[in-house]
């Protein structure tokens, strides 16, 4: 991916979300041609100049200092993460990093067999790019199974956007599809020149307009716990807390888990669908 364009749009697109009341200066002057703060404004509250601000804005990030980058981003008024995706993109890459990236994730076999351990949560790895590297048999019933699905199209941002099922099963449909991309785009920042990326942000920008528009949003969020609300096709609507674990000796994969709270309707129905899955399998993935 092309890293100047990156954080030309990057800079471009928050600095278009904020107003000049949200930062404190009257809004006042000739009339607003498009929406957001003008660059000479950005540059102001960011205390550096308007010629430089523009040069970073272009893609031109040459040697900048973190300190013009923590004032840019005071300025912006991003999050951590975006704080950190603004960092990613706008430093040199390194022949290192470079190198990294064409390198396929490997699963070391000792966390597939803890997954497998935890015959009564559901619980996956997933590889950087959204890979689903592991999966234990109560994810797969959950989830469904994607081990029926060739290597190439075990992916969760995959299955989401062109598997017309997970629809059904994510209530919340459209949150899951921005937390998937915002982990894409940040993934693009750290790992600009991962072939394996491209291709798969290719494939899904040609074969979902959904994902095109979120992709065109520069969303960046790291959601490492929460809620979601599934509607299984067995045992119906359920309410479940995930975690999202980093693991820390093996770069840039994470376990995820899901669990119900004690004594609720979601608890029982995952007992039952967990001794069902004892019986029938695992729920298959669409292709």
């Amino acid at each position: 991916m092309d890293q100047r364009a990156e954080l030309s749009e990057f800079l471009r697109i928050r600095r278009a979300r904020l107003k000049p009341e949200d930062v404190g200066l009257p809004h006042v002057g000739r009339a607003r041609r498009v929406p957001g703060l003008r660059r000479e404004e950005l540059a102001q509250l960011a205390g550096v100049s308007v010629a430089y601000y523009t040069r970073l804005e272009q893609g031109n990030s040459g040697n900048v200092s973190g300190e013009v980058l923590d004032a840019i981003a005071r300025a912006l008024r991003l999050s951590d993460t975006e704080h950190a995706h603004l960092t990613h993109l706008a430093n040199p890459k390194t022949k290192k990093k470079r190198a990294a990236a064409a390198r396929p994730q490997r699963l070391r076999a000792e966390l597939q067999y803890l997954i497998d351990a935890m015959d009564s949560v559901p619980a996956y790895v997933l590889g950087r790019r959204m890979e689903i590297l592991a999966s234990n048999r109560m994810a797969r019933a959950l989830l469904g199974d994607e081990t029926t699905l060739p290597p190439e199209e075990r992916n969760m941002a995959r299955i989401v956007f062109l598997d017309p099922d997970s629809r059904d099963l994510y209530v919340d449909w459209e949150c899951k599809a921005v937390e998937l991309v915002s982990a894409l785009r940040l993934c693009a920042g750290c790992w600009p020149d991962d072939p394996l990326l491209s291709a798969l942000v290719g494939e899904l920008s040609v074969k979902s307009e959904e994902f095109r528009t979120l992709w065109a949003a520069h969303t960046v969020q790291e959601k490492g716990y929460g809620t979601k609300r599934l509607h299984h096709p067995l045992v119906g609507d359920l309410t479940l807390s995930y975690e999202t674990l980093k693991l820390p000796a093996d770069q840039d994969m994470s376990l995820v888990t899901f669990h119900a709270a004690p004594g609720s309707a979601s608890e029982e129905s995952m007992r039952l669908l967990g001794s069902w899955g004892l019986d029938t399998g695992t729920r298959p993935v669409n292709r």
